[in-house]
């Protein structure tokens, strides 16, 4: 169990949503993905976004992230447009991105995987911060970054973004694939996020592991937002959303 208090994240002064996403589009070459993305965020929350393969949660994320060749629509954060912003430059604001596929470099031990990303915020945790988050990782520092778990790697790709300060996090699909005992692990660890102030977006098959973490639930569907569901309402919308899902 987690007990260290984290240094809490550094953020703005912006009033209303931390983030605000209004008429979000999205190409991959000439296909059409995102067709009118609509969502809000608060400080602090986590909310998921939940959908069929290919409903466009992903491209939401890589949207939002500035890694999607072409783009157009509102993207707010702190109340500063980022929509026509790089990449490297929406990192600076303090967003960090774990990409499903986590992102780790063959060629690197664990510890230089960690290391690499530089501090884009006051704030980031100390290494031993993320050794008390994590402590598979420190016992596995000069190891290959891809020699790990799967559950490994994840934990490895979310403490290697804590350390940048970044105090916006995109987590995409952090459960895929992993043992029961690891995603509870994943689950305290953003439970413990959020307490500390931090606010995530999460990309999540597995409903019933997102009601554990989150405040809310935004369905997508062929590219747009086609409902919001409250986290406490979730069991007595079950049949509904297992029609979104096609479970």
């Amino acid at each position: 169990m987690v007990t260290e208090t984290l240094e809490r994240p550094v953020a703005g002064t912006a009033k209303g949503p931390l983030l605000k996403v209004r008429g979000l589009e999205a190409w991959y070459g000439e296909s059409h993905v995102l067709h009118g993305i609509d969502f809000e965020v608060a400080p602090g929350e986590v909310v998921t976004l939940l959908g069929r393969n290919g409903a466009g949660k992903t491209t939401t994320l890589k949207s939002i992230m500035g890694v999607i060749g072409k783009r157009k629509g509102s993207v707010v954060f702190e109340g500063q447009e980022t929509i026509s912003l790089p990449s490297r430059a929406i990192a600076r604001l303090g967003i960090g991105y774990v990409p499903e596929e986590r992102g780790i470099y063959a060629s690197l031990s664990v510890e230089e995987n960690l290391m690499l990303p530089p501090r884009v915020r006051p704030g980031g945790l100390s290494l031993e911060q993320i050794f008390t988050l994590f402590p598979n990782i420190k016992e596995r520092l000069k190891s290959q970054g891809t020699k790990l778990s799967g559950g490994e790697q994840q934990m490895l790709a979310i403490g290697r973004i804590l350390r940048t300060g970044a105090h916006f996090l995109l987590l995409d699909e952090p459960t895929e694939g992993l043992a029961p005992v690891i995603i509870d692990q994943i689950g305290a660890t953003i439970r413990k996020l959020k307490q500390e102030g931090y606010t995530i977006i999460l990309v999540e098959q597995n409903f019933r592991f997102a009601q554990t973490v989150a405040d809310r639930h935004y369905v997508v569907e062929q590219g747009k937002v086609i409902d919001m569901i409250p986290n406490a309402e979730l069991d007595a919308n079950i049949d509904k959303l297992h029609g979104y899902l096609g479970v």
